[in-house]
């Protein structure tokens, strides 16, 4: 059941992408480019994102446990370090050049669109290097910390 879930939340996910035109690179680039030809109009599905997460929020968290889990997984790392910085900086970096980011690159691949094959393959090759980083740096135990705790 959890699977099926699952696919049908990603699916709706890769579907609101679509229609709102945050898989479209060009559409990115130009809310990115506020000296140039701004287009505001993915304030509003950033917006519209915001206000279903934070209602979602509020009637999730009202229940004891979730519907298809055992517990909660919340992430509990508040502190600003370098690796939150270097991180959100790549990121950056990378969506105002490729005008994708992760979900929408994914959400893209099988349409083809013009700048995929290149980002989504460097894009994992960059998440796995960051991952044996990560192994590198690991303590004795090669336990990678993670960002969550159980609730």
């Amino acid at each position: 059941m959890r699977a099926v879930v699952n696919a049908i939340a990603g699916l709706l996910f890769g579907l609101g992408l679509l229609i709102s035109g945050m898989a479209n690179p060009a559409k990115v680039q130009n809310f990115l480019d506020l000296a140039g030809t701004f287009d505001p109009s993915l304030i509003f599905v950033m917006l519209g994102a915001v206000v279903v997460t934070f209602v979602g929020y509020r009637l999730v968290f009202r229940r004891p446990r979730p519907l298809l889990a055992e517990r909660f997984f919340v992430p509990t790392v508040k502190d600003i370090d370098g690796r939150l910085t270097i991180g959100a900086a790549l990121f950056g970096i990378g969506w105002g050049l490729s005008g994708f980011c992760p979900g929408p690159a994914f959400t893209s691949l099988p349409l083809l669109a013009k700048g995929t094959l290149i980002f989504v393959p460097a894009m994992l090759v960059g998440i796995g290097l960051a991952r044996l980083l990560m192994q590198a740096k690991a303590p004795a135990g090669g336990a990678v910390p993670t960002a969550s705790r159980e609730a």
